[in-house]
C-alpha cells in the first residue's frame, strides 16, 4: 500500500493522468493548425531541437524498447539485426541521401514525389501500395501496448487494443504534425530518462555498473554472443539481409519524409536525421543489455514483455509506475506518428485529387478530408492488430513492402533523371508482384527450395528489391 491506496490504483491514475496530458497537448496544438501545411508539415518550422526528437520518438517504439528485447534475449545479440542496428542505420542514410533534395522540393507528402516525378499515375500507386504498409508497423505498436495493458491491469488484450487505437487516433487528430511534435518531445525525454534508471537500477543490482556489466558478459552463453553470424555462408547473408531490410525498408517512409519536410531549413531536414540515427543507435542499446542480464536476475521469467517484468522486481514501487509511462511514451510517439503519414498520403495523392471536386461541393477542405482519414487508418490498423500473429512478425512485413515497392524509384528518382513513369511503373509491380508470390507460397528466400539456398539465402525483401531494380533499368533504356 502506499498511503491508503494500492499500487494497481496508483498506476492507474497515473496512467488515466497521462492519457489526459497527451489530450491536452493535443487540444493545445490544435489551436495551432489554420492551414492543410499546419496540420500535415507543422507550417515548415520544425527547429532542429523539436526535429531530432519527433524523428527518434517515432522509431523508438515497440520495435526496440519491447519485442526487439525480447527476442535478443531469446536468440542473442545477432537478433538485433532489424533493431535497433538497421533502423538507426536507415536514419543516417535518409540524412545522406534523401534530406538534401526532398526537401527542397517543398512537398507535403512522399505521393507528392512520385506525382512531379514520375507523373500522375505513380502517384496513385505509390499512394496505393505505401498506406497499406502502414498497418502493420502501427498493428505492433498496438500489440505492444495492449499487452503491457494485460500485463499490468490484467485488461482483456481485446480491449486493450480498443483503447490504445482511440487514445492514438484521438490527439494525433486535434493538432496533426503540431501534436505529434509536441508530445514526442515529452515522450523521448520520459523514455530516456526510465531506460537509463532502469539499466542503473539493473546494474546496481548486478554488483555496480562495471561489475554488472562484466557478469552479464561472462553469464551469457558463447553463441549468444554473436552480433554478426559467421558460422556458415547462409546464416552471415541471411543476417545481411535482416539489416538492409531495416536499413532501407523505412527509407521509402512517409513518417520519415513528412518530418523533413517539416523542418524549417535543409541543414535542420538532414542533421534531424543524423542526431536521430546516432541517438537510436546509442540508447537502443540500452534496453537490449537490460534484456539480456533478465536470465541472470530472474531466471525462469516468461521472455515476454520482459522489460516490463524487470522493471516490476527491481524498480521501487514509485518508479515502477512511471517506468510503465516510459513504455507508453515510447509506443505512443510512435503510433501517433505511424497514422499520420498514411493518413496524409490517403487524403493528398488518393482521395482529394479523384473526388475533390464532390467534397468541395459538400462543404469539406483539404484539413477535413485529412482528419477523416487519420480516423480510417487508426481503424485500419486495429483490424490488421486483431489478424496478426505478433508485433514483430508485423513489424518486418511493413519494413519489407516499403523496400520492394518504393525503395527503387525513390532512390533513382531522386539522384537520376533517367527513367519516367514506365520504368517506376514496371519497377512498383516488379518488387510488390514478387514479394507478394513469395508470401503466398511461404517462400524465406528468393525462388524457394529452387535456389540455390547454401549461397544466396536472401530474405524475400531484398530479391524483390533486386527485381525491381532490373524492371526500371531495363525499362529506362527503351
Amino acid at each position: 500500500m502506499i498511503g491508503s491506496l494500492s499500487l494497481s490504483t496508483i498506476l492507474a491514475i497515473t496512467v488515466v493522468a497521462y492519457a489526459a496530458l497527451m489530450l491536452a497537448i493535443g487540444w493545445w496544438a490544435r489551436g495551432q493548425v489554420e492551414t492543410n501545411e499546419d496540420f500535415l508539415v507543422a507550417g515548415r518550422k520544425l527547429p532542429l531541437i523539436l526535429a531530432a526528437p519527433t524523428l527518434l520518438a517515432t522509431w523508438f517504439g515497440a520495435g526496440t524498447l519491447l519485442t526487439a528485447t525480447d527476442e535478443v534475449r531469446a536468440g542473442g545479440l545477432r537478433m538485433a539485426a532489424l533493431e535497433p542496428f538497421g533502423a538507426g542505420l536507415c536514419l543516417i542514410l535518409a540524412g545522406l541521401l534523401l534530406a538534401p533534395k526532398l526537401w527542397r522540393m517543398r512537398l507535403l507528402t512522399l505521393g507528392d514525389f512520385y506525382k512531379r516525378r514520375f507523373g500522375l499515375r505513380a502517384e496513385r500507386w505509390s499512394a496505393v501500395l505505401m498506406v497499406p504498409s502502414y498497418f502493420g508497423w502501427i498493428a505492433a505498436q498496438y500489440v505492444a501496448l495492449a499487452g503491457m495493458l494485460e500485463i499490468s491491469f490484467g485488461l482483456p488484450i481485446s480491449i486493450g487494443l480498443v483503447l490504445v487505437a482511440v487514445l492514438g487516433v484521438a490527439y494525433t487528430l486535434l493538432g496533426g504534425m503540431w501534436s505529434v511534435t509536441a508530445t514526442d518531445a515529452v515522450q523521448i525525454l520520459l523514455v530516456i530518462l526510465g531506460l537509463f534508471a532502469l539499466a542503473w537500477a539493473v546494474l546496481a543490482e548486478l554488483g555496480g555498473p562495471l561489475l554488472g556489466l562484466t557478469r552479464i558478459w561472462t553469464a551469457l552463453p558463447l553463441e549468444k554472443r554473436v552480433v554478426i553470424p559467421h558460422e556458415d555462408a547462409a546464416a552471415l547473408v541471411g543476417w545481411l539481409g535482416i539489416l538492409a531490410i531495416g536499413a532501407l525498408g523505412n527509407l521509402p517512409g512517409q513518417e520519415l519524409a513528412q518530418r523533413m519536410f517539416a523542418a524549417r531549413s535543409e541543414r535542420t531536414a538532414v542533421w534531424a536525421c543524423h542526431l536521430a540515427g546516432i541517438g537510436y543507435l546509442s540508447v537502443g542499446l540500452i534496453p537490449l543489455g537490460i534484456g539480456l542480464a533478465a536470465d541472470l536476475l530472474a531466471p525462469g521469467a516468461p521472455e515476454q514483455s520482459t522489460l516490463t517484468t524487470l522493471a516490476q522486481l527491481f524498480l521501487s514501487p514509485g518508479m515502477a509506475v512511471i517506468f510503465i509511462l516510459v513504455l507508453m511514451s515510447a509506443v505512443l510517439s510512435t503510433i501517433d506518428s505511424a497514422i499520420l503519414s498514411p493518413a496524409s498520403v490517403l487524403a493528398q495523392n488518393l482521395v482529394w485529387p479523384a473526388w475533390h471536386a464532390r467534397l468541395e461541393a459538400r462543404g469539406w477542405t483539404q484539413l477535413r478530408v485529412n482528419r477523416a482519414c487519420v480516423a480510417l487508418v487508426g481503424g485500419g490498423a486495429l483490424i490488421t492488430a486483431y489478424l496478426g500473429e505478433n508485433a514483430y512478425s508485423l513489424l518486418e512485413d511493413a519494413y519489407a513492402l516499403g523496400m520492394v515497392s518504393l525503395l527503387v524509384p525513390l532512390l533513382l528518382g531522386l539522384h537520376s533523371e533517367r527513367g519516367g513513369e514506365r520504368a517506376a511503373l514496371l519497377s512498383m509491380a516488379l518488387g510488390t508482384g514478387t514479394w507478394v508470390l513469395h508470401l503466398a507460397v511461404g517462400a524465406a528466400q528468393f525462388g524457394g527450395a529452387w535456389w540455390p539456398s547454401a549461397w544466396l539465402p536472401l530474405p524475400v525483401g531484398l530479391s524483390c528489391a533486386g527485381l525491381a531494380l532490373i524492371g526500371y533499368l531495363a525499362a529506362a533504356r527503351r
